[in-house]
């Protein structure tokens, strides 16, 4: 953490302090609520400026959300009956698609993995390094992805102990043969989770290893023909992958963080400052999803409207197992009814609250594989990004009583022992063995 007198990557003061005055300005909108939407949530398209905007999302079981707000008609109940939910051929395709806007008939938010709102904010993955000022503005869910690996790796049975393919990838490499840990975009979640999982071995994931950008729906066939020896992704394709036989999962990420943040609902900045109502309209029918996605007794009819051939064209086989908790990892072994399911909601919305210090680690696991340097300034960049004060009003709209508050969940504590304190990222990454910050 920097201290007052350096800028943040990407950020200057005068940003800051606009940042400082949205949230005031946000107090204002949240007191005003009840005028603009006198009717309730049903007479909301009243306050709205618009009838709707295109959200983009990835064929993964945690864009749910947006998928069951669209077709139990929850955008149109908010006054949103033009709402759009389009699908992206990849995480690069979605960037591309949020730097155009709708207005260069592009998108203007989106499904997204929860670092790109810091990346794309500050430029570190835009086109010329050009900010593209994000806000995240809910979680979508927690836990359920998977790191799975090749059965030329079958005999070693790994877990979520990685270390014992230290030996294999080094006699490997030493017979000229090239190794590949695949992920799905430079600096988000799914790097993020192999890195930590290799490195937690012993494995550097820069050095021993390269590591290779490949979209969640291609994950299986190019497992298949032997082009990687183990990747990092969302549900249902771990799952997919067990099914044909081709790989087993080594860990899910909820083994190495348990309730771990995943993607989140992320909109420009722009398109939020002008639309105040209709975003918050948009937050309240996604939060009325999550509730329905979070019950158990909603999972079967869950997995059946997100297989569907217009969302994910994929069977319900491969995505009801591990939305329910029940895991075959393959390579014979299983667990059934496991806490290991993907969260939605929570009790008063733990889940979708987007914690403050959540982001922090986000961002410090960046600064560690050079993503960001190492001076960047957490908090300011945080405080920039993430819209808590919008998660409260849109609470209330949809009528939570119970809402979750707070900016902070506390320390967290990963599979290996490591401890994330918020309130001192530095301390955390300086004890990291494997890293790339001079720090």
């Amino acid at each position: 953490m920097t201290n007052g007198t350096k800028t943040p990557t990407g950020f200057n003061r005068r940003d800051f302090l606009k940042s400082t005055a949205s949230v005031a300005a946000t107090a204002a909108l949240f007191s005003s609520i009840k005028a603009a939407f006198p009717g309730g949530a049903h007479a909301a398209g009243a306050g709205v400026e618009v009838k709707g905007t295109k959200l983009g999302y990835i064929a993964l079981t945690d864009a749910a959300a947006l998928i069951v707000a669209k077709e139990k008609g929850l955008f149109d109940k908010y006054g949103l009956p033009e709402m759009e939910i389009l699908k992206q051929a990849s995480w690069g395709a979605t960037r591309d698609n949020m730097a155009l806007g709708t207005k260069a008939n592009g998108i203007d938010g989106a499904h997204l993995l929860r670092p790109k709102t810091h990346l794309y904010s500050t430029g570190a993955v835009m086109a010329n390094k050009q900010p593209l000022p994000m806000y995240t503005l809910l979680n979508l869910n927690e836990d359920c992805q998977g790191i799975s690996v090749s059965n030329e790796y079958k005999d070693l049975a790994i877990g979520k102990d990685s270390s014992p393919l230290k030996a294999a990838f080094a006699k490997k490499k030493a017979e000229g043969k090239e190794l590949t840990a695949a992920m799905t975009f430079p600096g988000g979640t799914h790097d993020l989770w192999i890195r930590y999982w290799l490195a937690a071995g012993g494995i550097d994931p820069d050095n021993d290893i390269k590591t290779i950008v490949v979209p969640p729906p291609q994950m299986v066939a190019n497992m298949k023909v032997g082009n990687m020896d183990c990747f990092c992704v969302g549900e249902p394709w771990n799952e997919q992958l067990v099914n044909q036989g081709i790989g087993y999962t080594a860990t899910t990420t909820g083994e190495i963080w348990f309730n771990h943040p995943e993607k989140v609902l992320g909109m420009r900045a722009d398109w939020v400052d002008a639309n105040p109502n209709a975003t918050l309209a948009i937050m309240a029918a996604v939060m009325e999803a999550q509730m329905w996605c979070d019950k158990m007794e909603n999972k079967q009819e869950l997995a059946e409207i997100v297989g569907k051939r217009q969302w994910f064209n994929v069977p319900v086989a491969d995505i009801i197992g591990r939305l329910k908790g029940d895991i075959n990892y393959g390579n014979g072994r299983t667990a059934a009814g496991t806490n290991l399911y993907m969260k939605f909601w929570g009790k008063g919305g733990t889940v979708s609250r987007p914690w403050k210090s959540l982001d922090s680690w986000f961002i410090t696991e960046n600064i560690r594989w050079g993503k960001f340097a190492p001076d960047t300034d957490i908090k300011a960049l945080v405080d920039k990004t993430n819209r808590s004060d919008l998660w409260d009003a849109a609470a209330k709209l949809a009528g939570v009583t119970d809402a979750a508050k707070g900016d902070s969940r506390g320390v967290e504590t990963f599979f290996d022992g490591m401890k994330f304190d918020p309130a001192d990222p530095m301390a955390y990454l300086k004890a990291l063995k494997i890293k790339r910050a001079a720090v």
